[in-house]
């Protein structure tokens, strides 16, 4: 509970992007009914959460220009755990979006892991590509 209460707060901080980039903050995302979700932040002064990665659905939300989009996985590959991949790959509609991360279990962590590194790549149809990185947390529904 005490991870799921983190994640809405640092979700509920991200301040609308300032600038013209392709990929914008997500408003505050739920916990899926079931499987596990991966919430990703960029780092910073104040993190603003990005991207959710869920299991299951097998799919990626992320805001891309300005209007939350949801990519479903179209390939994934290595070592992740909690039903993700090491490297998960999402495609749909002309943007294809390639999430690399390492996923960590935390003694101090129940029912999820910590995402220390991770790197959301984003590229659209005859636009310029986009490479973020990333941190976060995975929170498993029980």
């Amino acid at each position: 509970m005490i991870m799921l209460t983190l994640v809405m707060m640092l979700a509920q901080a991200a301040s609308p992007a300032t600038d013209a980039s392709p990929i914008a903050p997500l408003p505050g995302q739920s916990l899926p009914i079931r499987g596990c979700a991966a919430f990703l932040f960029a780092p910073g002064d104040k993190p603003l959460f990005m991207a959710m990665a869920s299991a299951d659905p097998a799919q990626l939300r992320v805001a891309l220009g300005g209007t939350v989009t949801d990519l479903p996985r179209a390939a994934q590959s290595g070592a992740g755990g909690f039903g993700f991949g090491g490297v998960t790959e999402y495609e749909a509609g002309g943007v294809k979006a390639v999430l690399d991360m390492t996923i960590e279990t935390r003694a101090d962590l129940k029912d999820g892991a910590a995402i220390k590194d991770a790197t959301l790549r984003i590229e659209r149809a005859g636009q310029d590509g986009v490479v973020v990185p990333l941190a976060g947390i995975v929170a498993c529904a029980k």
